[in-house]
């Protein structure tokens, strides 16, 4: 299957992947490849720079400018998102990745963590899965559970807020 990416794909992907917590991200098609790589615990920089190595083929982007011109990041609302505004003190955890959203490793089974639980770095709070492969999301920091705004079972958009956190 051949993808085509436009230069508005390209620009929604960027700001998507901005407005997300994700570290790394590398996107290959026939003709280009699309490698973005920042670094969010750097505390000189602002957490919405993006590093972007990008190398696309001349045909992919025959009348376009390079990337780098234009990346740029949009701190818009997303229109898409449905979760309700946050409280400031809180964190939210947002999905890695378009999949469906689990709140135990198996039907029946005990959820991973419930409102009002504190979770450490490293605790799996949820599993997505994706193309059949079960990815367990792991808590990033010490924190309080304090909404989880996902049902079980329910699939996930890219960067939608599953759960918001008190980090202790």
């Amino acid at each position: 299957m051949a993808m085509k990416l436009d230069h508005e794909d390209l620009n929604r992907l960027i700001e998507k992947i901005s407005a997300s917590d994700i570290q790394e991200f590398s996107l290959e098609g026939e003709d280009f490849k699309l490698e973005i790589k920042r670094n969010l615990f750097d505390q000189n920089q602002s957490s919405n720079n993006l590093v972007s190595n990008s190398t696309l083929d001349s045909k992919t982007i025959a009348n376009q400018k390079p990337i780098n011109d234009n990346v740029s990041v949009i701190n818009e609302p997303d229109v898409t998102q449905v979760a309700p505004p946050g409280r400031s003190d809180l964190t939210e955890i947002t999905s890695p990745m378009v999949g469906t959203f689990y709140r135990a490793a198996a039907p029946g089974e005990e959820p991973f963590v419930e409102e009002g639980n504190n979770i450490k770095v490293g605790q799996t709070i949820c599993i997505l899965e994706a193309m059949k492969l079960m990815n367990e999301i792991e808590s990033e920091f010490n924190a309080e559970i304090v909404e989880i705004l996902v049902e079980n079972g329910t699939p996930v958009e890219f960067g939608q807020v599953l759960m918001r956190v008190k980090q202790s």
